[in-house]
């Protein structure tokens, strides 16, 4: 069975794992445990900012930082399609009480005049504007890299409105492998970034928040408040540092296995892809009169397994433990189930 749901779907590596058995460890709520503290601190340098810290998911990484910028009442300017809107529970109403204001974007670029519109005016009967959210690479727009000239575009409206910029960097390595941009460049203009170590590079479980010192006092605070402070999670984090250590590098094979994989689905009249490939992430759409599940259904007979994206969209995601071969086969599968249930 290819597994093309996700890349969350990918195993720790043999080396991972020896690495992970051997780790020394202490207690992290304490601040203790050396293997985490060596992965904060290497990723504070990697994306240029003070500090970091390890949190168990990519959606409490993005809701922590939600709280820590924000407080009751206030508004948080999103892309209508981004998943922190989309994906993560409400949690932002939940966590921070607070509301989204969600801007669409073409495939994840805003008009600066849109945004400027999204801020909310000083009277009191409005609720107050106080962040903006951007995420690269943008998972619902097909896995398509942000310009790094559009990230510093927004970063300046964020400052000239006086507002905190967080970016949903989950897949911003993939970003940088796609344009050898560094972490540290697309890093800058954010006050905070929360990064995922669990998808294309392999760890089993985590992500990191950076920003300031003091953002990160206050992200330590709230993630033991929500459940995440853990003990001898240096077993953890020494996946986390393998990955971010050794694979990053072989991000662009997925990359190269994501367009040939798009390339074959192109071919058949039954598939439009709209917003091209990237990076991982191929989104591909698919006639009207074929229902979703029932897509599934086929793709799963023919040992492939998709995930939805938008609606009348279908999402395939490539990650190291899929091979060229693999891309190829579900490739070919995937135009035979779409011209089965189009002939029936």
């Amino acid at each position: 069975m290819t597994d093309l749901r996700s890349d969350t779907l990918t195993a720790p590596t043999e080396e991972m794992r020896e690495l992970m058995a051997r780790a020394p460890v202490g207690d992290d709520v304490y601040g203790e445990d050396p293997t985490v503290n060596q992965l904060q601190d290497i990723a504070a340098e990697l994306l240029g900012k003070e500090a970091a810290l390890f949190v168990p998911t990519g959606c409490m990484g993005n809701q922590i930082c939600l709280k820590i910028h924000t407080k009751e009442g206030d508004e948080v300017i999103v892309d209508s399609e981004a998943h922190i809107f989309h994906y993560e529970t409400a949690a932002p109403a939940v966590i921070s009480r607070v509301q989204l204001y969600t801007v669409r974007s073409d495939n994840g670029i805003f008009s600066i005049g849109d945004l400027r519109d999204a801020v909310r005016p000083p009277q009191y009967y409005f609720p107050e504007t106080t962040l903006f959210c951007m995420e690269n690479t943008h998972n619902r727009y097909g896995g398509v890299v942000i310009p790094l000239e559009h990230v510093q575009e927004c970063g300046q409206f964020a400052r000239e409105y006086g507002l905190a910029f967080h970016c949903d960097g989950a897949r911003l390595w993939n970003a940088c492998a796609a344009t050898g941009i560094s972490p540290k460049d697309y890093a800058a203009p954010f006050d905070t970034l929360s990064v995922c170590l669990s998808k294309g590079l392999g760890a089993p479980v985590g992500s990191l928040i950076v920003g300031t010192r003091k953002h990160i006092e206050k992200a330590r605070k709230w993630r033991k408040l929500l459940g995440g402070g853990m003990r001898q999670a240096g077993i953890l984090a020494a996946a986390g540092l393998h990955a971010l250590q050794n694979h990053r590098e072989l991000l662009v094979h997925d990359h190269d296995h994501a367009a040939l994989f798009a390339r074959i689905l192109a071919e058949s009249p039954l598939v439009r892809i709209e917003s091209g490939v990237q990076t991982n992430i191929v989104v591909f759409g698919y006639p009207p009169s074929i229902e979703f599940d029932a897509f599934a259904r086929e793709c799963q007979a023919r040992n492939v397994l998709i995930s939805s994206g938008r609606t009348g969209y279908a999402r395939a995601v490539f990650y190291h433990q899929v091979s060229r071969s693999d891309a190829e086969r579900a490739a070919e599968a995937v135009v035979d189930a779409l011209r089965f249930l189009h002939s029936r």
